[in-house]
């Protein structure tokens, strides 16, 4: 005899923003290599500063499952998204449009008139999403960083970035 398969079901989690704390990072592991999380550590320090905003979308259980910060220096007249990022097994359930709505109101909150942001340019799924969020791309620039690699070493990653901004 076979045990009939469950049916298929919807469950609805509520989920809140949040400011990410040092204490969520050994939680984040899922948003990159562990050289992207040191980084986010030294930019927690920059948050305490008040020189940058980083954020956690978060389920009940208070795990960080998207996480992404503003950088207030970058521009004097804009708040800059970057290091966004959604665990990918909850990616297209509406937590990236969350994050970056939720970053758009801090910037507000700073009497920025706009947000602005990088995305590489072969990353067509980010950038559709940042178009139907009413973003605008004006420009390229490459941007490069380090990176660790599977074999534990650190390699240097070069790309081309679409610059893309919205009036708040």
């Amino acid at each position: 005899m076979t045990t009939p398969e469950p049916p298929d079901c919807t469950v609805v989690v509520p989920v809140s923003v949040r400011d990410l704390l040092p204490t969520d990072l050994p939680a984040c592991t899922w948003a990159d290599t562990p050289t992207h999380l040191r980084q986010v550590e030294r930019e927690l320090a920059r948050a305490a500063a008040g020189e940058a905003d980083y954020l956690a979308v978060c389920p009940p259980s208070g795990l960080p499952v998207a996480i992404g910060g503003i950088d207030y220096r970058t521009s004097g007249t804009a708040g800059t998204l970057w290091q966004l990022a959604v665990l990918p097994a909850l990616r297209s359930q509406g937590l990236g449009t969350l994050l970056i709505r939720a970053a758009e109101q801090r910037i507000s909150r700073r009497g920025l008139l706009r947000a602005e942001l990088a995305v590489e340019e072969d990353n067509h799924r980010a950038r559709a999403l940042h178009e139907r969020l009413g973003y605008t791309a004006h420009g390229h620039r490459p941007d490069a960083w380090d990176e660790e690699g599977p074999d534990g070493a650190i390699h240097r990653r070069e790309t081309m970035c679409v610059m893309m901004g919205k009036n708040l």
